[in-house]
């Protein structure tokens, strides 16, 4: 039976974009004859500490611990057909471990959804950002012998480096992510973001369109922000609401309006609309900032919205607040794109295929 060995910084089921760029996929290749495996190096203990401020002396151990994980890994590189990193594996500016997968037995797949050849720090770590080297991105693309590239913004960087680069979309599995109306207010339209607090940054772009829908709606309008539950805004009623895998679509569904707002910048168009994506599977009318693969996934006023300029956030919010049934019909649209194109039913044969591709060739 081929094994893959999977290298990612979280624990199963922890972290969203290793989720959604790969552990879904783990039941597929397991029918299919794969045997896969997940090295993670912060466990649900390290969590609390490694991106809160402070801690140095929990996070020098922390780092310790993981380099001595790494180690044990690079033992057991020849016994995988297949080392899949996603994003790098260590959170330093090494790359040690992704050069010795080269010179091992096994084809080494990278895997990256976002510009992390640009320096962006979480604002827990911001003391360790001496540690990073975004460059090394480049080298850990030079060095695989498969890129998979989250969209084609990102495949076009990384194809300057090694032109076996595919697009392979983050995906959502549309059996999870599910619409359930009956969740929804009938009285009270919710707006809703999802993220995370590396991410909170981007949710504050809203800040100025949506306290002009509060003046205009008053208490016709809720403001939910999942995803940080130490957020907290006054003015909008808005308190976080912690993310769990478990309640993570519960929370969804209780949006009647969901928003992705984004700087126009060079991380921002790196991103892979997965938050928008997630709404949309749960028929969740959207709005997203025009920025990289947005504009992609959104066809304006088909499924979905396009909004850049205040007054186009403020329009295309008021349209769907007062039309009950462009919700539905947009929702609607939404979800059939996503299971079209961005569904993990849509792409399972591009992993599948990608990877027989890489051991046939391995052992030809």
């Amino acid at each position: 039976m081929p094994r893959i060995l999977f290298i990612g910084a979280h624990r199963f089921n922890r972290s969203p974009s290793q989720r959604y760029r790969f552990e879904q996929y783990f039941d597929f290749l397991e029918k299919n004859g794969f045997s896969c495996e997940l090295s993670h190096i912060i466990s649900e203990n390290d969590d609390k500490w490694f991106y809160s401020e402070g801690n140095f002396l929990k996070k020098g151990l922390i780092l310790l611990k993981s380099i001595g994980k790494r180690y044990r890994d690079r033992r057991n590189y020849n016994n995988y057909d297949i080392v899949f990193v996603q994003r790098e594996a260590m959170m330093i500016g090494s790359t040690y471990f992704e050069k010795k997968i080269k010179k091992s037995k096994a084809k080494f797949v990278f895997d990256f959804d976002d510009s992390i050849w640009l320096m962006d720090t979480s604002e827990g770590n911001k003391k360790f950002e001496w540690l990073k080297n975004p460059e090394k991105t480049a080298t850990n693309i030079r060095l695989a012998d498969l890129v998979f590239a989250g969209n084609s913004y990102l495949a076009n960087y990384a194809r300057h480096y090694n032109t076996k680069t595919i697009v392979v979309p983050t995906t959502i599995d549309t059996d999870f992510h599910k619409p359930d109306l009956n969740k929804r207010n009938k009285d009270v339209i919710t707006i809703g973001w999802s993220g995370s607090k590396t991410t909170i940054k981007h949710f504050e772009y809203a800040l100025d369109f949506l306290k002009i829908i509060k003046q205009k709606y008053g208490n016709k309008v809720n403001f939910v922000v999942k995803g940080d539950p130490s957020y907290h805004n006054q003015e909008l009623n808005i308190k976080g609401v912690k993310w769990t895998a478990e309640t993570e679509v519960d929370v969804l569904n209780t949006f009647d309006i969901g928003i992705m707002p984004l700087p126009d910048d060079e991380w921002a168009k790196g991103k892979c609309g997965l938050k928008g994506l997630s709404y949309m599977a749960c028929e969740i009318p959207t709005i997203m900032s025009p920025v990289g693969v947005n504009t992609e996934i959104i066809v304006h006023h088909e499924n979905g919205f396009l909004a850049n300029t205040t007054d186009e956030w403020v329009n295309c919010i008021s349209e769907l607040i007062e039309n009950s049934e462009l919700r539905k019909e947009i929702g609607k649209k939404a979800r059939q794109t996503v299971i079209e194109k961005y569904s993990v039913e849509a792409n399972k044969e591009l992993y599948l295929q990608s990877f027989k591709s890489l051991i046939s060739n391995n052992r030809a």
